[in-house]
């Protein structure tokens, strides 16, 4: 999906990569969400937040995070490692680009399993059905590169090339990537598992 479009050349891009803390399958309350911000290639910070295991906050979380951070100024796009935190606490990427006036970047290794998200959200989860409409509205994951994207306010060639540019180490953008680790290692002492 696409929305107001904006110029970004990768080389100049400051991003902050969000990704959840792992946590127990009967694990009830707050999951730890970690932001790494990269300016370029290089890692510039971390920011440390929040958001309720299958609840509805995540991009009200996300924008509060990142929005009074000290990076916020300088923050040219946000990237999510998935669409989901803390299990369905569904994030709205539209919610997040209309608030802090940046695109977001959704990326994942391989595409979701729709039906069976959607059983799921509907069938087991409170809010499931509004949760869903918000995946919907996203459409569906775009490949690129080795990975999967859905976009909001970015042409698909600025994503690719954005993607591009931060996969350095691997097939996921490097912002995501530290956050994963970062976020692994908070969450369990030792960071673990592909990204």
């Amino acid at each position: 999906m696409v929305n107001k479009a904006t110029s970004i050349r990768p080389r100049h891009v400051n991003c902050i990569g969000i990704d959840d803390m792992p946590f127990d399958r009967n694990h009830q309350g707050q999951v730890g969400i970690v932001g790494a911000v990269f300016a370029g290639l290089r890692l510039d910070g971390m920011v440390i937040g929040a958001v309720e295991k299958d609840g509805t906050d995540a991009a009200r979380r996300i924008v509060e995070l990142i929005g009074t951070s000290k990076f916020y100024q300088h923050c040219n796009l946000i990237m999510l490692q998935g669409i989901c935190l803390a299990g369905f606490n569904v994030v709205d990427a539209m919610e997040i680009h209309i608030a802090l006036k940046r695109p977001v970047l959704v990326v994942s290794r391989r595409p979701p399993d729709y039906e069976a998200m959607k059983r799921a959200l509907v069938e087991k989860i409170p809010n499931g059905k509004a949760k869903w409409k918000i995946i919907e509205s996203l459409g569906p994951m775009e490949p690129c590169e080795n990975c999967f994207i859905q976009r909001v306010g970015l042409e698909r060639e600025e994503a690719e090339n954005i993607v591009r540019f931060f996969c350095a180490n691997g097939n996921i953008p490097e912002p995501l990537r530290v956050a994963h680790i970062v976020a692994g290692a908070i969450g369990r002492g030792c960071s673990r598992g592909r990204v």
